[in-house]
């Protein structure tokens, strides 16, 4: 299969900004934690005779994320973008759609996750902007609530996805897809 300039531009693009949105979340559970981070804060400054509360170490933990919680929204942002460019190309370049019912098992399946990934791309494109503008939609403190919880459990999906996505074009690349790395890159076989 030949991918098309447009879908390999958008499918390195979107490589790259799930990726990023994945490295964002991941400091933000582990080494930017504002627990973990406020508890430092509280027993460092008191190494120095500084007292401050639980709520004032929790702010000061947040602050030190924030500039790279701008980030997960920037490229929120980017991936909303990317997901429309690609319901945009699925209706408009008809050269890479197979005829689905002439497709192996194995090929439906793998199509299937792709949709799925699709769905699940576009629901945390639309969850994370409500959650985002929830002030200006007049969300309620306890729908965003929720839906965060939805996005943040849905993420999950994509953290799957992506280790499954790899391995897959790797081992489809040395068995019955020779070429499919390279044709991903420059187009050609």
């Amino acid at each position: 299969m030949k991918y098309t300039l447009s879908f390999r531009i958008w499918h390195w693009l979107n490589a790259f900004v799930v990726l990023g949105l994945l490295s964002t979340v991941f400091l933000r559970k582990t080494f930017l934690s504002w627990r973990t981070n406020s508890e430092i804060l509280l027993n460092k400054l008191a190494d120095f005779d500084i007292t401050i509360t639980t709520e004032q170490a929790k702010i000061l933990a947040k602050s030190i994320r924030a500039g790279m919680w701008e980030w997960h929204i920037i490229l929120g942002y980017a991936l909303a973008t990317l997901v429309l460019y690609r319901i945009y190309l699925y209706f408009k370049d008809t050269s890479h759609k197979e005829n689905f019912s002439s497709l192996s098992l194995h090929k439906k399946g793998v199509h299937s996750l792709y949709y799925l990934l699709y769905a699940t791309l576009f629901f945390m494109s639309i969850s994370g902007l409500a959650i985002h503008f929830h002030e200006s939609l007049s969300l309620t403190k306890e729908l965003t609530h929720t839906i965060k919880e939805i996005h943040e459990a849905v993420f999950n999906i994509i953290l799957i996805f992506v280790p499954l996505h790899i391995v897959g074009v790797v081992i489809a690349e040395n068995k019955d897809e020779k070429g499919l790395i390279s044709t991903m890159v420059n187009g050609k076989r």
